[in-house]
């Protein structure tokens, strides 16, 4: 059948995501084909269309959707067709009106969560879900720095760590920022556009530091995210919304006090199936119970994903954006 899909031909800026007309065929054995309702925007696809993270080119970008499915292939026995079914680890290509995907790799959705609410909440949960539960066990009595916490990553992470009893501080860009923040879980908010970072996370900790740092800025936010660690702290670079950290000077961790770094990815947390359904358990659980909202902040047509993209690297989204094909 044909459907239209946004694919890249050459890396480059928002200009190189082309809506195009393409075939796609049958379920494979053990896939499903689903027709997307809704579509995740993250940041990722941003370094994929650069080429900070290359795929083979021509690609269809996107990491996350959600939607109905619509033909079984063979050797499928835990999805139907009229099934409501998201994803949001491995499975690149969501940019698109119809795809095949995987079925052990798909999660069936409740009724309480709508198509575009899991689209918005796959990917992004999904990586709170890790890094709060496995890269550092969030408990009862932390003090966590999380970064771009009005993102849609942070929006998520905060309510999460503070619903798993965490005194929660996120960093902004804004005021608008810094009162979404403080909505979705944060106990303290520091505008880094007029504040030294760390020397703010130092007075709310009474000079300690925090035991994690989760930093998905990057280049721009490397230094007082190791500023604020205490000795044998973790800093979790996650991201690079600013730039990628190059040239990173491990003596650094031995100066401030044996400090321990990680670069984890999805991928690596997600690569069985039996894995991905622990975090998307996780997920559904604190998401279905209410103690943490999932709020689409931006809608565009997937004919207007150019724009999506700029809006989201000139920093004017907020939270979760949905693509809608």
């Amino acid at each position: 059948m044909m459907t239209k899909a946004i694919r890249v031909h050459a890396i480059g800026g928002p200009e190189v995501l082309k809506l195009e007309n393409i075939e796609v065929g049958a379920p494979g054995a053990g896939e499903v084909q689903i027709r997307h309702s809704a579509i995740g925007l993250n940041f990722i696809d941003v370094y994929h269309r650069t080429g900070l993270y290359p795929m083979p080119l021509p690609f269809i970008p996107g990491q996350e959707g959600a939607g109905v499915v619509t033909a079984v292939g063979d050797g499928v026995t835990t999805l139907k067709i009229g099934d409501r079914v998201a994803y949001g680890s491995g499975l690149s290509g969501a940019y698109s009106e119809v795809r095949n995907a995987p079925a052990s790799r798909l999660l069936k959705l409740p009724e309480g969560i709508s198509d575009e609410t899991a689209a918005a909440m796959m990917l992004k949960g999904l990586t709170a879900s890790y890094l709060l539960r496995e890269t550092y066990k969030v408990t009862a009595g932390d003090t966590i720095l999380f970064h771009a916490a009005a993102g849609g990553v942070g929006l998520i992470a905060c309510q999460w760590a503070k619903h798993l009893g965490a005194t929660v501080i996120g960093t902004v860009g804004s005021p608008a920022k810094a009162e979404l923040a403080l909505a979705h879980g944060c106990d303290h908010v520091i505008d880094y556009t007029q504040e030294d970072v760390a020397k703010r996370v130092r007075e709310i900790t009474d000079g300690k530091g925090v035991p994690v740092v989760y930093d998905s800025v990057g280049k721009a936010m490397v230094q007082a995210s190791l500023d604020s660690l205490r000795p044998r702290g973790l800093f979790v670079s996650f991201g690079n919304s600013s730039g990628p950290v190059n040239g990173f000077d491990f003596t650094e961790l031995a100066r401030r006090g044996s400090l321990y770094a990680t670069r984890p990815s999805l991928g690596a947390y997600a690569s069985t199936d039996a894995e991905l359904a622990g975090l998307s358990e996780a997920l559904l659980d604190v998401v279905t119970s209410g103690k943490v909202k999932i709020g689409v902040n931006q809608r565009y047509k997937l004919a207007d994903v150019a724009q999506a993209h700029r809006d989201l690297e000139a920093r004017k989204t907020t939270g979760q954006t949905v693509l809608i094909p």
